[in-house]
């Protein structure tokens, strides 16, 4: 007897702990569903049957999403309208022409007034004429464009008001297996095409593509992500859950899945912000053609890793410090040039006007130098 109350004690507990455990899923589920991610976070730990749902009505039905499709879809359709698509004159979006899709890219509304932010090799042929399609599908003529190559970004400025626009995140505060967005012209075709991922690694270096698949300058700290990226999705936004840009999108990785690099938005905000102080972007100049030396040349060559000089030219900050074809500059302002730290990434990081210590290698000496950056002449 004692044995049949214990067991039916046991069965009733359950039930109650049932019962207390589906309205607590339920109330959690309505306190958080209007502030996610905030709260998503604190709730990681809970198991797959405890995470909140958001019941989305509609004329003839209820469907049950999860917060997180529900943030996603938010997210999207919060940032969609401010990603245009951005084509060379006389190319079409329309698969079936077959016209020339060479330059087309993706990029991103910053400023109502047509201010927006994409790849520098999206739009690095200078004998083209480019525009700027919009998700409603207007098009504007891209009247001015200013680059910072050496990290592969771009401000465009076509004639515009009262556009859409996406706001800025903070890529210093992004983690590994966080959830990301995608948003680009997939393909040059396929217009505001949306992928969803994670953040696979911080910290990357890698070298992107021009839209011809000429090798540029290597670039430090990216963000890797699994989002699917395609051909043409260049230049365009990777968003966290609260619909801020976190990334620009610029490189894929030919014969491999799911592998993709994003230039971080915080390392080009100070360069946005001196665009909108001064109206074009400046960037410091040391009057060189270089190539880089990895370990493993270095080794092959009796050299030292560094940038060696191909070319210097006349009368550029190079020339007045010194430098010669065929010097390999080691170290540049104190930072040793080697494990993908790049002249170009280094140089991005000193100002016009400044004087920079360098120490070069010729012919199997080493020389200390300095040279005052000039502004990239135009």
């Amino acid at each position: 007897m004692l044995k049949e109350n214990k067991k039916k004690f046991i069965i009733a507990g359950l039930i109650i702990l049932f019962v207390v455990t589906v309205f607590l899923a339920g109330f959690i589920g309505s306190l958080i569903s209007a502030t996610y991610p905030n709260w998503s976070a604190k709730l990681s730990f809970l198991p797959g049957f405890l995470k909140p749902k958001v019941a989305v009505s509609t004329n003839t039905e209820t469907t049950i999403r999860t917060v997180e499709e529900s943030a996603v879809i938010s997210a999207v359709k919060k940032s969609s309208p401010a990603v245009v698509s951005i084509v060379a004159q006389g190319a079409s979006l329309n698969p079936q022409t077959g016209s020339n899709q060479q330059g087309i890219g993706t990029g991103f509304i910053v400023r109502s007034n047509g201010v927006i932010l994409t790849n520098s090799h999206v739009v690095s042929d200078g004998t083209i004429n480019y525009k700027v399609v919009t998700k409603d599908e207007k098009t504007y003529d891209v009247k001015k464009i200013d680059q910072d190559p050496s990290i592969d970004f771009a401000i465009l400025k076509i004639d515009a008001s009262s556009l859409p626009t996406v706001d800025l995140g903070d890529s210093d505060s992004i983690l590994v297996g966080q959830k990301v967005i995608a948003i680009g012209n997939a393909l040059g075709m396929l217009q505001n095409t949306v992928t969803v991922g994670v953040v696979s690694g911080v910290g990357r270096g890698v070298t992107a593509s021009d839209s011809l698949s000429v090798s540029q300058e290597t670039l430090e700290n990216v963000i890797q992500t699994d989002a699917a990226l395609n051909p043409g999705n260049s230049g365009g936004p990777l968003l966290d859950l609260s619909a801020k840009v976190i990334g620009i999108n610029f490189a894929t990785t030919s014969g491999a899945e799911n592998i993709g690099f994003v230039i971080p938005i915080n390392r080009i905000k100070s360069v946005l912000e001196q665009y909108l102080s001064v109206g074009r972007i400046i960037r410091p100049y040391l009057g060189i053609r270089s190539q880089m030396i990895n370990q493993a040349a270095a080794a092959l060559y009796g050299v030292p890793q560094g940038a060696y000089i191909q070319d210097v030219i006349s009368g550029s900050p190079a020339d007045k410090a010194g430098l010669q074809d065929g010097d390999i500059i080691t170290k540049f302002g104190g930072t040793s040039l080697k494990d993908n730290i790049s002249l170009v990434g280094i140089l991005g990081k000193f100002k016009v006007g400044q004087t920079v210590a360098l120490e070069v290698w010729r012919e199997g000496q080493t020389i200390k130098l300095k040279a005052t950056l000039a502004e990239v002449p135009h």
